[in-house]
C-alpha cells in the first residue's frame, strides 16, 4: 500500500481548439504543463492560483474527468485513467456554485436520490444521511426545499453529498466561492472537523486567510505550473525582507500605478476592487520606507485606511504569481 492518498507525476493536458472557417486553424493551448505533487492520508493539501491557472483542469484529471495529455495521477495507489471505477469509490467532489442540487426538493430528498446514484446501500442510507445533516449543521432543516436555502447552507449541502459514500479522499474546488463571512467560517470549521476524523481534503480557494488557517501544505501554480510548495509558514518566507503598505483609495489611475511600480525598493504594488473602494498593496524592501513618496504620487486621490504591516500568506502568493508572470514575459 502507497503511503500518499494523491499522487501526480508530470500532469500535462493540452486543449486543440478550431478557429477559422475557410481557413480553419488548429491551435493548442497547454492548461497544465507538468504539474507533480503527492499528498499524504489525512492530510490537507491547498492548491492556489489565479483563475485559469489550471487548478479545475487538475482536479478533474485527478478525479477521472479528464484524461492527462501526459503524465501520470494515483489515488490510494490506483491509477485514475486504467483503473477508474475504483478511483471514483474512493473519492467525492464538492464545487463552489449553486449547480449539482435540485431546487425543489428537500435537502433529505436531495440526499436520498444522491445516494441511490452513489450505490449507498438502502439500508444505510437513513442512518448515513442523519449523521451527515448533522456533520454539516443542517439537522431540523432537511425537510425544507433546497430554493429557500441560503449560499453557505447550499455548500453545506453540496459537502453532505459528496461524502454519502464514506470517500477517503475529498476534492474541494472552490467551496466558500460567494458565500458570507459567517458561513465562510462555518464551512471551515465543518472541513476541518472531515480532516480531524481522517479524511483526506484537497482544496482550491481564492482565500488566503482561509488556506492559512486550513491547509497543512499549499502549491501555488500558475500557467499551468507549480510555482511554490510548502507549508503556509514555508511559503511567507517569499515575501521575507520586505514591508508593505496597503492603502484604501478612490480613483487611482494607471499613471500613477505606473509611478509608484518605479519607485526605488517597490517590489511589488497590486491594485484589487473591492466594489467602489480601491485597494493598493506595495510591498518593497524592508529598509525602505516608500510611505512619504507614495502618499505624493497619491495627491489629490482621496485616500481611506492606510496601514504598514509585515508581509501575510496573501502578499507572498502575490509576490510567487508576480515572479511567474515576469518569467513568462522574459520568456
Amino acid at each position: 500500500m502507497t503511503d500518499y492518498a494523491i499522487e501526480a507525476v508530470g500532469l500535462c493536458r493540452t486543449y486543440r481548439s478550431r478557429t477559422g472557417w475557410l481557413r480553419p486553424r488548429v491551435k493548442e493551448i497547454e492548461a497544465v504543463r507538468g504539474v507533480s505533487f503527492t499528498v499524504g492520508k489525512g492530510e490537507l493539501f491547498g492548491l492556489l492560483g489565479p483563475n485559469g491557472a489550471g487548478k479545475t483542469t487538475v482536479i478533474k484529471m485527478l478525479n477521472t474527468l479528464l484524461i492527462p495529455s501526459d503524465g501520470t495521477a494515483r489515488i490510494l495507489g490506483r491509477d485514475v485513467v486504467t483503473e477508474t471505477q475504483e478511483v471514483r469509490r474512493s473519492i467525492g467532489y464538492v464545487f463552489g456554485g449553486d449547480r449539482g442540487l435540485y431546487d425543489r426538493l428537500s435537502a433529505y430528498d436531495n440526499l436520498r436520490y444522491f445516494a441511490e446514484l452513489y450505490a449507498v446501500p438502502a439500508r444505510e442510507q437513513k442512518t448515513r444521511i442523519s449523521e451527515l445533516l448533522e456533520l454539516v449543521d443542517l439537522s431540523g432543516r432537511e425537510h425544507e426545499r433546497v430554493e429557500g436555502f441560503s449560499r453557505g447552507m447550499r455548500q453545506r449541502l453540496h459537502i453532505a453529498r459528496g461524502l454519502l459514500h464514506r470517500p477517503q479522499i475529498l476534492f474541494l474546488d472552490e467551496p466558500s466561492i460567494g458565500v458570507d463571512p459567517v458561513a465562510a467560517r462555518d464551512l471551515r470549521r465543518t472541513v476541518a472537523d472531515l480532516v480531524a476524523a481522517g479524511t483526506t481534503v484537497l482544496l482550491t480557494t481564492h482565500y488566503m486567510a482561509e488556506a492559512d488557517e486550513l491547509c497543512d501544505r499549499i502549491a501555488v501554480i500558475a500557467r499551468g505550473e507549480i510555482r511554490a510548495l510548502g507549508t503556509p509558514g514555508e511559503l511567507k518566507r517569499h515575501a521575507e525582507g520586505r514591508r508593505v503598505v496597503e492603502v484604501e483609495a478612490y480613483g487611482i489611475g494607471a499613471d500613477s500605478m505606473a509611478a509608484i511600480q518605479r519607485l526605488d525598493g517597490v517590489r511589488e504594488a497590486t491594485l484589487d476592487t473591492v466594489g467602489a473602494v480601491q485597494v493598493l498593496k506595495v510591498q518593497s524592501n524592508a529598509d525602505v520606507d516608500v510611505q512619504p513618496e507614495l502618499l505624493a504620487i497619491l495627491e489629490g486621490v482621496r485616500l481611506g485606511r492606510l496601514d504598514a504591516r509585515r508581509p501575510t500568506l496573501e502578499d507572498a502568493y502575490i509576490s510567487i504569481i508576480s515572479g511567474a508572470a515576469r518569467q513568462e514575459a522574459v520568456l
